[in-house]
């Protein structure tokens, strides 16, 4: 787990994505989490419905928010399906961005995206398109679909997925956003408390706890 905030500053995070990072304000709950615990983080979102880096890329605005930011990290997201169908189309679009954030001072953050409801046995491809383009480029790979994994292995409540078998729920969206904090903060986030969440405290805990044990495994 690379990243870890080293001051008292808040922790400024550029968010560049689509629907499965926008969706129920994921970089504001991580603030949430972060908050909780007595860290502050500050965040933008770029994103576009269905995007994929590349069409961020070819649009130009996310290289110049990147470029005047002054950013701790850039968080990339690439369209959920292209890890399985084009890994090597994704890490050309990574690539791209990670030279750019390299020039601006800040530092790479990959988001692992999840395998959809009726396909779960793809997760592998999209944890290995992730883990392999973040080790050539020596970028944090924060790994979200790997921890969804493991709560749908032993888990069937909360539901991650929404109703389209994609895009997540509120607690996919928390289970995601306690992934970023125990990377970002190389903190567990087990025994928050964050009554403004709409889950369970007995939710949360189980949230909380599989990603902690999934950050853990990736050290």
């Amino acid at each position: 787990m690379p990243p870890r905030n080293r001051s008292s500053k808040p922790l400024r995070l550029l968010f560049i994505g689509n629907s499965f990072t926008a969706r129920n304000d994921l970089p504001g709950l991580i603030s949430q989490v972060a908050a909780a615990r007595s860290k502050s983080v500050e965040h933008q979102l770029i994103f576009a419905g269905g995007a994929s880096l590349r069409a961020h890329w070819n649009s130009g605005g996310a290289q110049k928010t990147i470029e005047g930011g002054s950013y701790d990290y850039v968080v990339l997201q690439e369209q959920s399906t292209l890890p399985i169908k084009n890994a090597a189309r994704m890490h050309e679009n990574i690539r791209l961005f990670d030279e750019v954030i390299n020039r601006s001072g800040a530092k790479t953050l990959l988001y692992m995206t999840w395998a959809r409801a009726n396909a779960g046995e793809s997760q592998q491809a999209i944890s290995d398109a992730y883990i392999s383009i973040g080790s050539e480029l020596g970028a944090s790979v924060v790994p979200v679909g790997n921890a969804w994994h493991a709560f749908l292995q032993k888990h069937d409540h909360p539901l991650l997925h929404d109703r389209d078998q994609s895009h997540p729920t509120l607690a996919g969206s928390y289970l995601a956003a306690c992934v970023f904090f125990s990377i970002l903060f190389h903190e567990s986030p087990v025994g928050t408390r964050d009554d403004g969440v709409d889950l369970t405290p007995k939710d949360q805990a189980a949230l909380q706890r599989v990603a902690w044990r999934t950050c853990k495994s990736m050290a």
